[in-house]
């Protein structure tokens, strides 16, 4: 029978053998299977870089002459009051009472 140090050395390594052949072979079967996503074509490496004069399309383009909405000018507007944290001071938390 062998020795305990000797079955310790031989679990690992064929621990360590059965992983790297599992790693091995799911690189073989899911590495070059594509992952659906879809290439960006002008984010590619070839096309050409737009400059400084270069503007945007006519449709994505900002209405400089637009008059917001009041909606949009109140979600425009700074915040006030305290900011909220972790930790409300003491003497400051709502409870429910307990019979409700």
């Amino acid at each position: 029978m062998a020795t305990s140090k000797t079955r310790t050395t031989a679990l690992t390594i064929g621990g360590t053998l059965l992983a790297i052949g599992a790693a091995a072979v799911s690189v073989l079967l899911f590495g070059r299977r594509p992952n659906g996503e879809h290439t960006a074509p002008d984010l590619a490496l070839d096309t050409p870089r737009p400059g400084p004069d270069d503007r945007a399309p006519e449709a994505f383009r900002p209405d400089p002459t637009a008059i917001p909405t009041a909606a949009e000018r109140d979600s425009l507007r700074p915040a006030t009051g305290h900011a909220p944290g972790f930790a409300a001071d003491r003497g400051t938390t709502v409870q429910e009472p307990v019979g409700a």
